[in-house]
C-alpha cells in the first residue's frame, strides 16, 4: 500500500487524541512529524518521527500530507501556507473565520489539483451514524422537526487562551457549531434560511458560549443547540415525523478512550453501551413499534481510510472543501442573524 508521509502543525490534545493514533495504525499513513513550539511531545509516544522548529522546515521536507490542527485563526493562513508549498491538506474545524477564506482556500486548491479535506469527525461518531441510518430508512415518514445538542455543563473557563480570548476563531459558534452544523448539511442538505441565537453566558467570558440556531427548510425545520450550563442532559438527537420519532443521546466513546491511550482497531472500537440505545417510536405496515435500537458502531479510522483513497488513487476526500465552505456560509449567516435579530436568507 502507498504510505502517505503526513505531518501535524501541532501535538496538543487534537494531535495526540484524533490525529496520530490513526495514522500510525493505518498502515496507508507514514506520521513522519510535528511543528512543537515549546513542549518536544511527539517523540515520547512516537520515536521514530520528526519534531520541527518551524513550519517552514516541515513544509520543506518530504511531506504528502498537512494536518492544520492549529487554533482557528491560523487556519487561513497555515492552510494556505502548506498549498502553496504543494502540500495536501486536511483543515480542522472551524475551516477558517470568513466564508471568503474559505473559498480562496478552495480555489487554490483546486488550481494546484490538490486534495483538500475538512475533519468533521463527528460524522463517524457513534451516535449520529445511528441517526443518519434511522433517518435514510424512512420509518420516521416526512420530518416535521428535528433537534441536535452538543451540551456540557461546565461554567468554567476554558485555560486555552485562544479559546477565551477575544479572537475571529474562538466561541462556541466556531468550536461546537461547526460540528452540529455539519451534521445537519450532511443529513438534510443546505437550508433556506437560518435565524440564530448567540450568547455570552458565564461569568467574565469574552465570547460566546451559546448557541440556538434555527434551519429553515421548505417543509421542516432544524433547531441546533450548544450550552455549557445543561447539568441535566436531554437527548442530543430528536427527530419527528409524520409516522414517528427517534431519540438519541450522544454516546460516542471514541473521544474518552483516546484520551485514556486507547488504541483504534477495526474489531471493537467505537462500540456504546447499551444504556445509550436510542429510542425509535413509529408505525410500520398499520403496527406501532415501540423499541430500543443497537447503535452502531463509531470509527474515525474511516475518515482516513477515504482521505488516503483520495490522495492515492484521486477520489473524493470524504469531507469536502465545498463542504467547509457550506458551513461557513451558515456561521456567517448566523452571526449577522444574531446581530439584526431577523431571519437570513440563504
Amino acid at each position: 500500500m502507498q504510505k502517505v508521509k503526513t505531518a501535524l502543525l501541532s501535538y496538543g490534545m487534537s494531535g495526540k487524541v484524533f490525529h496520530a493514533p490513526f495514522l500510525s495504525f493505518h498502515t496507508g499513513f507514514e506520521l513522519v512529524g510535528s511543528w512543537e513550539r515549546s513542549q518536544k511531545k511527539i517523540q515520547e509516544e512516537y520515536p521514530d518521527t520528526k519534531s520541527y522548529s518551524s513550519l517552514d522546515s516541515l513544509l520543506e521536507d518530504d511531506i504528502d500530507l498537512v494536518i492544520v490542527n492549529t487554533p482557528v485563526e491560523t487556519h487561513f493562513e497555515y492552510a494556505k501556507k502548506a498549498l502553496l508549498a504543494g502540500k495536501h491538506i486536511v483543515v480542522e474545524k472551524a475551516f477558517t473565520t470568513t466564508v471568503a477564506e474559505a473559498e480562496e482556500l478552495h480555489a487554490l486548491a483546486k488550481s494546484k489539483g490538490l486534495k483538500l479535506a475538512v475533519f468533521q469527525n463527528r460524522r463517524w461518531d457513534s451516535d449520529f451514524k445511528t441517526v443518519k441510518a434511522i433517518y435514510s430508512q424512512g420509518i420516521l415518514g416526512d420530518l416535521v422537526e428535528a433537534e441536535f445538542h452538543f451540551d456540557r455543563y461546565n461554567p468554567n473557563l476554558s485555560p486555552k487562551q485562544h479559546k477565551e480570548s477575544r479572537n475571529p476563531g474562538a466561541g462556541i459558534l466556531k468550536d461546537l457549531g461547526p460540528h452540529l452544523i455539519d451534521q445537519a448539511l450532511h443529513l438534510f442538505g443546505f437550508p433556506d434560511a437560518v435565524f440564530a441565537d448567540i450568547r455570552i453566558t458565564r461569568s467574565h467570558s469574552a465570547v460566546d458560549d451559546y448557541i440556538d440556531l434555527l434551519l429553515y427548510y421548505s417543509s421542516f425545520s432544524v433547531r441546533l443547540k450548544a450550552s455549557f450550563f445543561v447539568r441535566e442532559a436531554i437527548p442530543s438527537y430528536v427527530l419527528h415525523g409524520k409516522k414517528g420519532s427517534f431519540l438519541k443521546s450522544r454516546g460516542d466513546v471514541q473521544e474518552d478512550d483516546l484520551k485514556a491511550g486507547k488504541k483504534p482497531d477495526l474489531i471493537h472500537w467505537g462500540k456504546e453501551t447499551p444504556a445509550q440505545e436510542g429510542i425509535l417510536h413509529t408505525e410500520k405496515d398499520g403496527a406501532i413499534i415501540h423499541k430500543k435500537v443497537p447503535t452502531l458502531s463509531g470509527n474515525y479510522y474511516d475518515f482516513f481510510e477515504g482521505l488516503h483513497d483520495a490522495i492515492v488513487y484521486d477520489k473524493q476526500v470524504p469531507v469536502t472543501s465545498e463542504d467547509g465552505l457550506k458551513v461557513m456560509q451558515i456561521i456567517e449567516a448566523s452571526i449577522q442573524s444574531n446581530q439584526e435579530k431577523r431571519v437570513m436568507f440563504l
